[in-house]
């Protein structure tokens, strides 16, 4: 089995920072791209960033510029910087992983449990 594990939530005033990590284990030939997805109340999940393997990353709009997106391959770990944190950004925030836990085997995704992270005005 595969596990996603997040850590790093939290409230934080408007214009803070904070940083959550992810981190990957169990039985895991390769991971491809691992990135965040964020859901708020009455609110689809949406894509907030994500990291391939070699590196290339993908934001959504609305955090460009504030949010860093990085990874350490080795550790098996996703890591999200955020930076000037507004009440928008509220949300609940999920880590993903593309795995292929064997070389024979397709890539599937799993899903961390959520860390919340509330920002007040």
């Amino acid at each position: 089995q595969v596990q996603l594990v997040e850590s790093g939530g939290g409230l934080m005033q408007a214009g803070g920072s904070l940083r959550l990590s992810c981190a990957a284990s169990g039985s895991i030939f390769s991971i491809n791209t691992m990135g965040w997805y964020r859901q708020a109340p009455g609110n689809q999940r949406e894509l907030v960033a994500a990291i391939t393997s070699g590196g290339s990353t993908n934001y959504a709009d609305s955090v460009k510029g504030r949010f860093t997106i990085s990874r350490d391959n080795a550790a098996k770990m996703v890591y999200l910087q955020m930076n000037s944190l507004q009440p928008e950004d509220t949300a609940v925030y999920y880590c993903y992983a593309e795995v292929r836990v064997r070389s024979y085997l397709n890539l599937r995704d799993y899903w961390g449990q959520g860390t919340q992270v509330t920002v007040s005005s």
